[in-house]
């Protein structure tokens, strides 16, 4: 069957998992956590082994190892990863005809045409078959006639697999799905859709739009449409950018832990703000500290999926800023930097309910576009 237009999504298996246990295959089969393991730190990734636990990407380490008390905590190594990275991204630049690097571990590959000249499922699985022999790393990919269709592909052929969604199979692959399978529609508007009667993907499909409009607004819309397996958004060709970041010197050494933390706040929003701006989003969070002494340290975290939300960011910040605080001695500088920087759209998979992060960052970001970035500002807590 040919393809009008064919979308191949890639996403590396537990990708912070697989590279450490390819440095280590002590690992290998045992539940694993990727993580900070301070009281304050949070699960970057985890395991397939842990996930049956109810560990996921973003929870609590302590909440995490009540859950699995068994789990290895290994911290992140953020170089490794980055290099891992590059070296898919590597095999695939050298082969694809056009991509998009959505995050550290996930790529959009746009087939277009192939099936003249190769055969889309063909090309796309000798792709696969070259990444894993080439880097070592499990990675499952989806074939189908958009983004959407591609990812949730994807997803249901985890871990490790390849699946193909042939031309006008889109709407019966998703029917019988739950519509939390839909990526963007978290726990919170599963129980919104719950209340009017719809459980799978088929029922939001044919759900009146107007009564989802309203009772969701722009976004009711955009779910109903998904549901039915509609989405043209383009593969937009990407780069890794450097990184951007800003920094604060105060004119006395401050000790008041309130008063750093309402610091950190304002610079990791006004950044994050930055990044929206540009159409930017980051992979790769780094605190700076400077103590009264001038000694400074500097603690990064890579983030499970690239983003530029403030909700997200913050908590990473302050997770790194805890990390690195000593209460016995004065401040005199702190910084924040992202790195890993890409183009193109924001992702949504870490919220229960995504459109509603994203609406309010829209309505922020109107207010600060009208009267200056610093016109409106968030309240800090510990």
């Amino acid at each position: 069957m040919t393809f009008e237009r064919a979308i191949l999504h890639l996403d590396l298996d537990c990708f912070f998992v697989s590279v450490e246990r390819l440095h280590n295959p002590h690992l290998i089969g045992k539940p694993v956590i990727i993580g900070g393991k301070s009281g304050r730190g949070v699960v970057a990734a985890c395991s397939y082994e842990t996930r049956a636990f109810g560990v996921r990407s973003a929870m609590p380490m302590s909440q995490a190892l009540r859950l699995c008390p068994d789990a290895i905590v290994v911290s992140s190594g953020m170089s490794n990863y980055s290099e891992h990275s590059r070296n898919v991204t590597k095999v695939i630049d050298d082969h694809a005809p056009l991509y998009q690097k959505a995050s550290i571990d996930e790529f959009y590959v746009d087939l277009t045409g192939m099936d003249e000249h190769f055969g889309c499922v063909k090309w796309a699985k000798a792709l696969r078959e070259r990444i894993i022999k080439e880097t070592k790393l499990p990675i499952s990919t989806g074939l189908g006639t958009s983004r959407l269709i591609a990812k949730m592909c994807t997803n249901e052929s985890k871990p490790d697999g390849f699946g193909v969604v042939y031309p006008g199979e889109e709407r019966s692959f998703i029917a019988k799905m739950p519509v939390g399978k839909i990526p963007g529609i978290g726990k919170q508007t599963q129980v919104k859709l719950k209340q009017l009667g719809i459980h799978s993907i088929e029922q939001l499909a044919n759900f009146p739009e107007d009564l989802l409009v309203s009772k969701f607004g722009k976004y009711g819309r955009s779910m109903r449409r998904r549901a039915q397996g509609i989405d043209h958004s383009p593969i937009v060709a990407t780069r890794e950018r450097k990184s951007i970041s800003t920094e604060r010197t105060f004119h006395e050494d401050i000790s008041s832990l309130d008063f750093l933390l309402n610091k950190l706040t304002q610079l990791t929003v006004d950044l994050a703000y930055s990044l929206r701006k540009k159409k930017k989003s980051t992979a790769c969070v780094s605190i700076k500290i400077r103590y009264k002494d001038f000694s400074t340290f500097n603690k990064q975290m890579m983030l499970a999926s690239h983003t530029n939300s403030d909700s997200i960011l913050l908590d990473t910040a302050k997770t790194l800023f805890h990390q690195l605080y000593n209460p016995n001695q004065a401040v005199r500088l702190i910084g924040i930097r992202f790195d890993h920087l890409f183009d193109g759209e924001l992702q949504y998979g870490l919220f229960d309910d995504s459109h509603r992060e994203r609406d309010l960052l829209d309505r922020l970001d109107h207010i600060r576009n009208k009267f200056g970035k610093h016109s409106i500002t968030r309240g800090t807590s510990k």
